[in-house]
C-alpha cells in the first residue's frame, strides 16, 4: 500500500487509524520501531474482539455484493478474503495486550495525536482519510494530515478512493490547500491494487524534502 522499503522500515513509523491491523505485530517482530494510533485503543482485548466478530458479517456481505469492484488475484474470493482478514485479526489480538504495554498501541483520534513534532519519520495511514468523503469534510482532511505532518517527516495516506470506488472529491482540493503550506504533494502509483483503481498514495513532505 505504501511502497515501504528496508530503508523506511529502519526509521521510527506512526500507523494512524490503525484500527485491529497486524502491521504494528508483524513490522515489530522484523524489527522495526512501529507506534499505532486509533481510538479503538481505548477497549481491552476482549472488547476488540466482540467488534470485529460482529462486524465480521457484514462487510463480508458487503464485499461479495460488490465483487466486482475488486481485483481478484493475490485474494482469489470472497471467502479467502475473509479467512485472510480475520487472520490478520488475530495476529493484531494476539499481540495488543503487550503492544499496548510496550507503548505500541495509543489510544488517539485524528485530528489530533498526542506526540511531539517530528517523532517519526514516517506516518502511514490506510483506509481512513479519503475514504469516508462523504462523512470528513476537506477541512477535517487539512486538519488531519497537516498535524501528521507536525509529528512525522512524511507522511503517506492510501488509497485515494473513497467509498463506492470513485476518487475522492478532496484529493485535489486538499492537495493545492496543502501546497499552499508550504508542503510537497506527489500522487504515486504503488505496487498494489484490490479495490480495482485503488493503487495510488498521496506522499506528502516539507518542500525542502
Amino acid at each position: 500500500m505504501f511502497a515501504l522499503s528496508g530503508g523506511d522500515l529502519q526509521g521510527n513509523i506512526l500507523g494512524c487509524a490503525d484500527g485491529p491491523a497486524s502491521f504494528n505485530a508483524e513490522a515489530t517482530l522484523r524489527g522495526a520501531r512501529v507506534i499505532s494510533s486509533d481510538p479503538l485503543y481505548q477497549f481491552d482485548t476482549s472488547a476488540i474482539r466482540d467488534r470485529i466478530d460482529a462486524a465480521y458479517k457484514q462487510i463480508i456481505d458487503q464485499t461479495r455484493r460488490n465483487a466486482d469492484e475488486f481485483v481478484w488475484e493475490t485474494i482469489r474470493s470472497v471467502d479467502e478474503l475473509g479467512a485472510v482478514r480475520m487472520e490478520a485479526m488475530a495476529t493484531f489480538l494476539a499481540d495488543f495486550e503487550s503492544g499496548k504495554r510496550d507503548g505500541r498501541y495509543i489510544e488517539a483520534e485524528l485530528p489530533v495525536q498526542p506526540f511531539s513534532d517530528g517523532t517519526f519519520d514516517i506516518a502511514v495511514c490506510s483506509h481512513f482519510l479519503f475514504l469516508y468523503t462523504d462523512h470528513l469534510t476537506q477541512s477535517f482532511h487539512e486538519l488531519a494530515i497537516t498535524e501528521l505532518c507536525r509529528v512525522a517527516r512524511e507522511v503517506r495516506l492510501f488509497p485515494l478512493l473513497a467509498l463506492g470506488g470513485r476518487l475522492s472529491s478532496h484529493v485535489g482540493p486538499v492537495s493545492d490547500s496543502l501546497r499552499n503550506r508550504g508542503l510537497s504533494v506527489t500522487i504515486e502509483t504503488v505496487p498494489y491494487e484490490f479495490r480495482r483503481g485503488g493503487n495510488q498514495m498521496m506522499r506528502v513532505r516539507a518542500a525542502a524534502a
